[in-house]
C-alpha cells in the first residue's frame, strides 16, 4: 500500500468490553468523548463492527489472528491460543516495525496470580497488567503503582498479596477501591503514560512503529473517579431496553443469566434495584469518559512528537456489554449487538478522508488485514479478513454482506453448557443456540429484523409469517461455514 521509506505509524487503542453505541458519534448524547467524536470526524466512522466473539480471549484470538474461532482454537476464556498461531505484530517486526504493548493482551490464561505466558509476539516492550486488581508480580501497572503513588497501593493493597478476589467483592457492583483513586494513579493514565514514553522513543526516520495501547475500562466492575463520574447526568442515560415478559419468547437460557451473571462472578439483573442499574449504567459512562481523556492525551502526543501526519490510529474495543439490556448483565452467550458491535474509528491523514460514515458489515478480522496492507506486506497465509482500506478510500469493491461472531461453552461450572452462532445479514440477525450433538440443551434460536427493531426485542424465530426468512438465513448460515473454514493449507501435489 504505501512506499518502504514512508511506513505508516500504527496506533491501535482497544478498549475492554465496550459497546458500539457508548460514544456521542456512535449514538449516546450523554457520552461525554470529545476526544473520540474528533477523531471519527478525522477519520472513518464504522457503523457495523462485529467482533468474532462476545468475550475476551476468544475475541483477541480473532484480532491477533485475524481467523475465526473455528480456526485459531481459542474458544473461550482460559484457552491458551495454540503457538502454531502467528501474531500481525510478529509479522510487522519481522517488516521493520518497533512493536510495543502495554496493558490487557488476554491471550493465555492468567488466573489470580499467574502472569500471562509471552509468546513469539514481536513486541520490544511488553508492558504487561491484565487489570488493576491482577495480583500478579509481573503486573507492570502494580510496579509503577508502588513507584509513583505508594501510599495509594499500600492503602488498596496493604498485605501485597493475596488473591484478586479479595478486591472484587462484587465484580458488577460500582467500582472498587483502584477503580476511583485520583486519574493520575488510575489504570487508564498508566496505559497513557507508558503510550507517550514509547511514542516519544528515538527511532531512525526510516523506522515505524507499532503500539497495541490496551485499556481496560469500560470493563466490569463499573468505577471511575469522581470527577469523571460528575461529568456524567445520570438522568440523561435511558432505562434499559426491555418489554414486560420479553425473555418468555427466547432461549431459557436468558432467564438463567438474568438471574446470574457470566461465570457467576456477580448476581443477575433480577438482584439490583432500579436505582443501582442506573448508577451501573453512570458509572459505565464515567469510565468511558476517563478513556476518552486519555485518548486525547495519546492523540496529543503524537501530534507534539510530529507523528500525527504518519500514524495510522485506530479505535475500537473486543466486546460490548449487556448493561442491563434485555434484563441482563455482562457479558456470555447472547449474541445481542450489546455483546457482538463495537465501535471502530481509523484515522489515516492523506490515505483516509476524513468525516467518512461507512455502513458495510466488517468484522474484528479485518483489522490485522488492514494493518498488513498498510504496512506494505502481503496478507499472512490463513488471515481470513480483509483490509478495509479499498473501503475508506472509496474504491468499487465487492465486499462480503455478512458478519459472523460465535460463542462455544464458557467452560465454567457456574454456567451451562451453551453454543451459541450469529450471523448477521443485511437487515436480518439469526442466532442459534445449538442443541444435541453439540451440547446438552434444547436446540432453539432468534431471528431479528434490525431495520424495524434495532434493540432486538422481539424473536421472531418461532412466528410462522417469518418461517421462509428464517430457512434462508440457516442456509446462508452453512454457506458463511463452509467459507470461514480454514482452508490455508496449500495443495502441493495433483494426488
Amino acid at each position: 500500500m504505501t512506499s518502504s521509506k514512508n511506513l505508516p505509524n500504527i496506533l491501535f487503542i482497544c478498549t475492554d468490553q465496550q459497546r458500539g453505541d457508548s460514544l456521542n458519534c456512535t449514538g449516546a448524547p450523554w457520552a461525554v468523548t470529545p476526544n473520540l467524536d474528533k477523531l471519527a470526524g478525522e477519520g472513518a466512522l464504522f457503523h457495523n463492527c462485529y467482533v468474532q466473539n462476545p468475550v475476551c480471549s476468544p475475541s483477541r484470538a480473532s484480532l491477533f489472528t485475524g481467523k475465526y474461532v473455528a480456526n485459531h482454537g481459542l474458544h473461550a476464556n482460559g484457552v491458551p491460543l495454540p503457538a502454531r498461531h502467528t501474531l500481525f505484530t510478529r509479522l510487522l517486526a519481522d517488516a521493520g516495525y518497533d512493536c510495543g504493548m502495554i496493558g490487557k493482551q488476554h491471550l493465555s490464561p492468567c488466573d489470580s496470580w499467574q502472569t500471562e505466558p509471552r509468546r513469539d509476539d514481536g513486541y520490544r516492550v511488553f508492558k504487561w497488567a491484565h487489570g488493576p486488581n491482577h495480583r500478579a508480580l509481573e503486573n507492570d501497572y502494580h510496579a509503577w503503582l508502588r513507584k509513583t503513588h505508594p501510599e495509594i497501593y499500600s492503602d488498596i493493597f496493604p498485605d501485597k498479596g493475596g488473591n484478586e478476589s479479595t478486591a472484587y467483592s462484587n465484580k458488577a457492583s460500582t467500582g472498587t477501591p483502584i477503580d476511583h483513586v485520583k486519574k493520575e494513579a488510575h489504570y487508564s493514565h498508566w496505559v497513557t503514560e507508558c503510550a507517550r514514553e514509547f511514542i516519544a522513543h528515538p527511532r531512525a526516520q526510516s523506522e515505524p512503529f507499532c503500539l497495541v495501547a490496551n485499556f481496560f475500562d469500560p470493563h466490569h466492575s463499573f468505577g471511575a473517579p469522581q470527577e469523571f463520574r460528575d461529568l456524567i447526568d445520570s438522568d440523561a442515560i435511558p432505562e434499559p431496553w426491555m418489554r414486560e415478559d420479553e425473555l418468555s419468547n427466547k432461549p431459557s437460557e436468558q432467564t438463567f443469566y438474568s438471574k446470574t451473571s457470566y461465570a457467576g462472578v456477580a448476581p443477575g439483573f433480577q438482584d439490583y434495584t432500579k436505582e443501582q442499574i442506573r448508577e451501573i449504567r453512570a458509572q459505565y459512562w464515567a469510565m468511558i469518559a476517563l478513556v476518552d481523556y486519555e485518548v486525547g492525551r495519546m492523540l496529543q502526543t503524537l501530534e507534539e512528537s510530529g507523528l500525527a501526519e504518519n500514524t495510522l490510529v485506530v479505535f475500537t474495543s473486543d466486546h460490548g456489554e449487556m448493561l442491563g439490556n434485555h434484563q441482563q448483565l455482562l457479558k456470555g452467550p447472547q449474541l445481542y449487538d450489546d455483546l457482538t458491535h463495537v465501535p471502530l474509528i481509523v484515522r489515516w491523514p492523506g490515505w483516509v478522508e476524513p468525516a467518512q460514515s461507512i455502513d458495510q458489515l466488517v468484522q474484528w478480522i479485518d483489522l490485522p488485514a488492514t494493518f498488513l496492507d498498510a504496512a506494505g506486506c502481503a496478507k499472512a497465509k490463513g488471515v481470513q479478513g480483509e483490509s478495509l482500506i479499498p473501503l475508506m478510500r472509496g474504491e468499487n469493491i465487492q465486499w462480503r454482506n455478512w458478519a459472523l461472531s460465535e460463542y462455544r461453552d464458557s467452560g465454567f461450572t457456574t454456567d451451562p453448557q451453551i453454543m451459541t452462532t450469529m450471523l448477521r445479514h443485511e437487515q436480518w440477525k439469526l442466532i442459534v443456540w445449538h442443541g444435541a450433538p453439540a451440547t446438552g440443551g434444547q436446540r432453539n434460536g432468534e431471528l431479528y429484523d434490525l431495520s424495524a427493531d434495532p434493540h432486538e426485542l422481539y424473536n421472531l424465530f418461532h412466528d410462522s409469517n417469518y418461517a421462509a426468512v428464517r430457512q434462508q438465513l440457516k442456509l446462508k448460515l452453512l454457506d458463511v461455514m463452509a467459507e470461514t473454514e480454514d482452508r490455508a493449507q496449500p495443495r502441493v501435489r495433483q494426488w
